[in-house]
């Protein structure tokens, strides 16, 4: 990705997309997510491009009054980081650029490679996300 395309990314990520921790799972941690929402399809389909993820489909319950709408999910954990890293400094919106160093500072250092967790490593996977959640 370019730098002059990150930098876009970042302003479509600061004005219409979400830096979360979701479940891909019920039984699971939480892992790193991004996610843009759009009605111009286009938009999410060039974003794709450069980022991979999934477009889904919005149901809309009053076509007459809404357009249809659409989301870009980015839930792979080493495009997300990778994605993060890149944009990070553009980002401008301040919950979502500390969300964004948040994730890039800790994310590693408390998920465990097998998913396993002792007390102790549990505790700190928790408190990332308490304190993630917190900003």
């Amino acid at each position: 990705m370019e730098k002059w395309q990150a930098a876009y990314l970042a302003g479509i990520i600061d004005g219409e997309g979400t830096i979360t921790l979701t479940r891909m799972h019920k039984s699971e941690h939480r892992r790193p997510c991004i996610t843009i929402s759009s009605s111009d399809k286009e938009l999410l389909v060039y974003v794709q491009t450069l980022t991979g993820g999934s477009i889904i489909s919005k149901k809309n319950y009053q076509p007459t009054r809404h357009k249809n709408s659409y989301t870009l999910n980015i839930k792979n954990k080493e495009n997300v980081l990778k994605i993060l890293n890149l944009v990070a400094p553009f980002l401008r919106v301040d919950k979502k650029r500390s969300r964004a160093f948040w994730i890039l500072n800790n994310y590693e250092k408390v998920t465990s490679r097998n998913g396993k967790y002792n007390p102790a490593t549990l505790k700190l996977k928790l408190d990332f996300e308490d304190k993630f959640f917190k900003i």
